[in-house]
């Protein structure tokens, strides 16, 4: 499994980890029942403590994208489209509000907000 770590990008490192993996799964280049790497193993090979690992495999155990055995190990968990599609519902409400917000912080108006939506979207054949 590889995975690209930026430590000058801001996001914390376990969010980063937990990104890459949720999208490997969502991509389906990790299919349900494949055993992820030990927590130990994983932070070895991207050179990141193992509470930072665990953080990250704990989170995607908790939003349902992977499950835990004890003693066993951390397992992809059976993702369905309604669950991969309530996942990116909810992220993109959040960065929808985040646009909002910087949109109020800088006055811009909602006929820009608008225009460049749909500049940007033009694109998407969905």
């Amino acid at each position: 499994m590889q995975l690209i770590i930026t430590y000058d990008s801001g996001e914390p490192i376990y969010e980063q980890i937990k990104k890459q993996i949720r999208g490997m799964i969502l991509s389906g280049d990790l299919i349900e029942g494949v055993m992820l790497p030990s927590i130990r193993t994983l932070a070895k090979e991207i050179g990141v403590g193992i509470i930072t690992a665990k953080r990250a495999y704990d989170d995607l155990c908790n939003e349902g994208f992977c499950y835990s055995l004890q003693g066993k190990g951390v397992f992809v968990a059976s993702v369905n489209k309604e669950m991969a599609e309530e996942y990116a519902v909810k992220e993109l409400r959040a960065k929808v509000k985040e646009i909002k917000s910087f949109a109020v912080q800088n006055s811009v108006d909602i006929n820009i907000i608008k225009q460049i939506f749909k500049e940007e979207m033009g694109d998407i054949k969905k």
